[in-house]
């Protein structure tokens, strides 16, 4: 029987080599942030996915995130792996790893890190990014 993987199998990359990938290699941009947020600012070309949903019972996950994944992306597709800040998709990324996709990174600091780096355009930061707010 295999084991689940956790956190620790996860690779993180920075914004920096993250970029790097999507603009030299075969990567794609996982976004696991809610629609609301993906919908205020995104990566170029993202796919949007969320891992969890907020509901009036609090943050909930995403029974179906694997498989809304696995309807876009196959297991050997190169995924960069990322959220707001780094939690969730650190979490996504181990579900994904669990179920069988190859290639998997996680982008540590997520999209507001993303923003820092100036690599979402012109707009102001704060236009961009979302409040960690839905951390509970």
């Amino acid at each position: 029987m295999d084991a689940t993987k956790d956190h620790q199998n996860v690779v993180t990359i920075d914004v920096h080599a993250a970029k790097n990938l999507l603009n030299s290699s075969d990567y794609s941009y996982l976004d696991v942030r809610s629609v609301e947020e993906f919908n205020k600012s995104h990566v170029e070309n993202a796919y949007n996915v969320p891992y969890m949903f907020i509901t009036e019972a609090g943050r909930v996950k995403n029974p179906y995130f694997v498989e809304q994944v696995t309807a876009i992306c196959k297991n050997e597709d190169h995924l960069i792996v990322a959220c707001n800040s780094g939690g969730r998709s650190l979490k996504a990324s181990v579900d994904l790893l669990d179920s069988g996709f190859k290639h998997i990174v996680n982008m540590g600091g997520g999209y507001s890190a993303w923003v820092d780096a100036g690599f979402a355009g012109d707009k102001p930061p704060e236009e961009l990014k979302t409040s960690c707010k839905i951390r509970r």
